[in-house]
């Protein structure tokens, strides 16, 4: 298990600097989205299926994820 939780961590740190890298914002702005809309939670509970995926992808996946949750957060407060 200890091994996964490391394998998970890196996948973690892996995503944050590729987004950042994609997006050109810095780490407290990723961050701050991640934690906003729960992305950190996303990827980990889905690691599996996630970290065989290329960076590009996982991009575009957490883009829509964090799209999905704006959406849901403007829909709980009208």
């Amino acid at each position: 298990m200890k091994n996964r939780n490391q394998d998970i961590s890196y996948f973690l740190s892996f995503c944050i600097e590729q987004y950042k890298n994609a997006k050109g914002i810095d780490g407290v702005a990723v961050m701050k989205d991640f934690s906003d809309y729960g992305v950190l939670d996303y990827l980990s509970e889905n690691f599996d299926v996630l970290h065989t995926q290329s960076y590009q992808w996982l991009i575009e996946d957490i883009d829509e994820f964090i799209d999905i949750r704006k959406r849901e957060y403007e829909d709980i407060s009208r």
